[in-house]
């Protein structure tokens, strides 16, 4: 057992977020995401919801300083469907310490990049389209 460390990052969760080097991404998925065949490597986190999540992952996990941005995916025209854009950036922007954009990208598109990142994260969620990936920075001290 550590101390301070939430327990809503297992010790699978929080491995990864260790190993994670200066430019790789991570991608939070809410459950209706094809995380186990878009994966190169999956943490289940069944039962849990991204927003949670992410407040406790970025406690520890640097925001990339060049690039200041996060991704999700772009909701479709017509979608009857709220964005959780409104609610990640504050947490982004409090833990990075300035702005951040918030990139929205093309289902397929986003997919792609998904593919391609360090780690996925599965979670429960069961807001649409509340998909994010962030990209890991330094630790400056």
């Amino acid at each position: 057992m550590l101390k301070n460390i939430p327990p809503i990052l297992s010790p699978d969760l929080f491995h990864v977020l260790m190993e994670m080097g200066h430019g790789d991404e991570l991608v939070l998925a809410d459950g209706n995401f094809p995380s186990a065949s878009l994966a190169r490597r999956i943490i289940r986190c069944d039962g849990q919801e991204i927003l949670p999540l992410l407040e406790a992952i970025l406690l520890f996990f640097p925001l990339d300083y060049r690039v200041a941005q996060a991704a999700m995916m772009e909701i479709p025209q017509g979608t009857d469907c709220l964005s959780r854009e409104l609610v990640y950036r504050p947490l982004l922007e409090k833990s990075f310490g300035e702005k951040v954009e918030i990139v929205m990208e093309e289902r397929d598109s986003f997919y792609n990049r998904a593919s391609q990142a360090y780690a996925i994260v599965a979670t429960s969620d069961t807001t649409r389209f509340s998909n994010l990936i962030i990209r890991k920075g330094v630790v400056t001290i």
